[in-house]
């Protein structure tokens, strides 16, 4: 049963708008597994209003070398990666962010990849997952919303809602600040 945007505004909702960045390689070689290395995001009240942001970097573990093709394509240096903490202790600083415990939230991210990785993560570091449920993809709605023939990117969304791109693309905490535009301005639209 979906919940309507008032009934969101009564129960106090929060809003967690995130993105993810992930080891990668050109042509993405067989047998790579990727690993989650960022994660940015923004808490918001039922009202739409910024509360706090978490980004933090993640040292992976099955391949701790950053590819150059990842390196050019998230501005992630590999002397940061190296000094960053591992999965399973960001994963638990960005529960504790949320506060999964004490309040209601919903996940939002541009596409299933995030919700997706987060989920390989925790199943390669033996974590339970069932905090990254509720969950929405915001990509997927867009589409709808807009009655758009084929998915579109972040960048080209967020210039289509009228708003300029800031910070660096594949930047998961910049990502996050400009999906949080477009979610603010079509709040009371997403299906929940």
């Amino acid at each position: 049963m979906a919940i309507l945007s008032s009934e969101i505004l009564f129960l106090g909702m929060q809003f967690i708008v995130y993105d993810i960045e992930a080891t990668c390689w050109d042509g993405r070689p067989p047998g790579l597994v990727q690993e989650t290395i960022e994660i940015g995001a923004l808490k918001l009240n039922a009202y739409g209003e910024v509360i706090s942001q978490f980004s933090r970097l993640i040292r992976p573990e099955l391949h701790p070398q950053l590819s150059l093709f990842c390196k050019k394509l998230t501005q992630i240096d590999q002397v940061d990666i190296n000094r960053s903490k591992p999965f399973p202790d960001v994963i638990e600083s960005f529960k504790d962010w949320i506060d999964i415990w004490e309040d209601e939230y919903l996940l939002c991210a541009w596409g299933n990849f995030d919700q997706i990785q987060l989920q390989r993560d925790c199943y390669l570091h033996r974590l339970e997952d069932e905090w990254l449920d509720p969950f929405i993809n915001l990509k997927r709605q867009y589409q709808e919303l807009r009655k758009l023939t084929k998915p579109a990117g972040l960048q080209k969304t967020v210039s289509r809602e009228g708003f300029e791109f800031t910070g660096q693309l594949h930047s998961a905490l910049a990502d996050a600040e400009n999906l949080t535009k477009v979610f603010v301005k079509l709040r009371d639209m997403w299906r929940y």
